[in-house]
């Protein structure tokens, strides 16, 4: 089966609209899923989930931190879109918090992650993340964390512009056409592409409360060439 054969028989299959799933359907899933859906929850878990977003700041988030609020509790925004926290990304900027990233999480039994996310300082209720939630996010934090370093040169995507291309108008251009400019409620794509790693992440997990293929289960290599021609398209 060719590459590009291979890559929209995938891409079609990983097209799909993320929300609660019932408990009892979760034994049906494919881990490669769950792990996507936990990728969101790590961008943006009450868009994924459609619920009320948190109100006040996370009681654990840094004073040295330049944040508030809702975004406080973004799993992201302390550990970065690089999974390395302070030493990543995010060791200086405005998304500095100092604190440590997830990388060294990888491989941890999915069930310890779990604990750790319902006890102090994350303090993750079940009902900010119900249980099934909870598991998926965990599952992403141990068998999820695709390292962006392969990918990256001096924070722009190390990939084939000319793949990217063929990659995006086969797949993504029906919901964001072929310029970026679709999506009436967004940004265009060219304006929004410039971080590499956020784009990383988001091309292999999708994108919070969107019917937006997730297409980890495709080589790393596949998202790398789309966020190369993401970044050509107009702001």
């Amino acid at each position: 089966m060719s590459r590009m054969i291979l890559f929209t028989a995938a891409a079609l299959v990983a097209t799909l609209t993320f929300g609660p799933v019932p408990a009892q359907d979760m034994a049906s899933l494919s881990e490669a899923y769950m792990i996507s859906r936990g990728g969101q929850l790590y961008d943006k878990w009450w868009v994924s989930l459609k619920v009320e977003k948190p109100e006040k700041t996370h009681p654990a988030y840094p004073e040295a931190g330049k944040k508030s609020g809702a975004d406080t509790w973004r799993c992201k925004e302390c550990h970065g879109w690089d999974y390395k926290g302070a030493e990543g990304a995010y060791s200086k900027g405005s998304h500095f918090s100092g604190i440590k990233g997830i990388a060294a999480m990888a491989g941890t039994d999915p069930a310890k992650i779990v604990d750790l996310l319902r006890a102090a300082p994350h303090g993750y209720t079940p009902d900010m993340l119900p249980d099934e939630a909870i598991s998926e996010l965990a599952l992403f934090v141990s068998k999820g964390q695709a390292d962006p370093a392969p990918f990256v040169i001096d924070g722009k995507p190390k990939g084939d512009l000319a793949a990217g291309k063929v990659y995006f108008e086969s797949i993504c251009s029906g919901c964001h056409g072929l310029d970026g400019k679709k999506v009436k409620d967004a940004d265009p794509l060219g304006a929004i592409s410039g971080n590499t790693v956020e784009m990383l992440h988001k091309v292999l997990n999708g994108q919070p409360g969107e019917a937006m293929p997730a297409l980890r289960v495709l080589d790393p290599q596949i998202a790398a060439d789309i966020v190369v021609y993401l970044q050509t398209l107009p702001e």
